[in-house]
């Protein structure tokens, strides 16, 4: 028997990265997933968007792993859009246990004031709005299918911290944070868990991309991932520069299975210790 046995899990942000490795450790321990990524560009973010190719190979993966896998595209900003792809995928598996918020970007790295209006809603529509409407969407499912269930929101150490930079990046994942625990209480009436997981930075495109190593290597024309190595292992406590994307994927399957039954409201960490890193002299 798995972990996930005659579970049903909603990822969004699923075509690559962590996404993926979330749906394909859930499926691996007996689940049937239910796939989303808008697979295309978002304006002000810098770095190779998602394809439909990708999103397909999620569903291929999945499948190879004997479980079922319903996809379908959509913007997390549009609810619209997101509540019709979730109904119908929902109808044909026939019902719904666990969500887990995953669509998030990256775009531009600067002081706060320095930030344009695009950049700074974009990242809020995304990063937290694109959050709500995931769990807003997902929530009458999860109810109807009860009692029980399972919410996982995917912050970062950002959702913790206040790293200097991306003040919008923090703001939206503080938001998620907040969200995460605002819903565990509207939702323990129904027996249904919500967690929030930080990590630390994870090898995804969203780091492993020249824009983004351009925010730890500035001196540098053209720097590369293996050039931000160092300063990107100084962000932790352990001299390790970043997880990888099944590190997250395994928390993600302990708060979506019943190991976790009574654990709700809590914000993980999965950070080589970055949040609790002292910094002084």
């Amino acid at each position: 028997m798995g972990r996930m046995d005659n579970k049903i899990a909603f990822i969004t942000g699923a075509a690559r990265g962590q996404g993926r490795a979330h749906a394909l450790r859930l499926a691996g321990e007996g689940a049937d997933i239910i796939a989303t990524d808008i697979a295309g560009p978002v304006d002000t973010v810098g770095y190779e968007a998602a394809t439909a190719q990708d999103l397909a190979e999620t569903v291929r993966a999945v499948e190879a792993l004997g479980r079922r896998a319903v996809s379908f595209t959509a913007d997390v900003r549009d609810f619209n859009t997101l509540q019709a792809g979730l109904d119908a995928a929902v109808g044909e598996l026939g019902g719904l246990d666990v969500l887990v918020a995953n669509a998030g970007i990256l775009n531009d790295v600067r002081n706060s004031w320095q930030l344009d209006e695009a950049q700074w809603q974009t990242m809020i529509d995304v990063n937290l709005g694109g959050v709500w409407h995931s769990t807003k969407a997902a929530i009458p499912h999860i109810i109807d299918r009860g009692p029980g269930g399972s919410l996982i929101l995917i912050s970062s150490t950002g959702g913790l911290r206040g790293i200097p930079g991306i003040s919008h990046y923090n703001a939206a994942k503080h938001g998620v944070t907040g969200l995460a625990r605002t819903l565990a209480n509207e939702l323990s009436p129904h027996r249904i868990r919500v967690n929030s997981i930080h990590p630390t930075n994870v090898r995804t495109q969203m780091i492993d991309n020249p824009s983004s190593a351009r925010i730890y290597c500035p001196d540098l024309e053209s720097p590369t991932l293996e050039d931000a190595m160092p300063t990107l292992a100084r962000i932790n406590m352990w001299d390790v520069p970043y997880v990888d994307t099944d590190d997250v994927a395994n928390a993600v399957l302990f708060l979506a299975c019943e190991e976790s039954r009574y654990i709700t409201g809590t914000a993980l960490p999965v950070d080589l210790g970055m949040s609790m890193k002292f910094s002084g002299a």
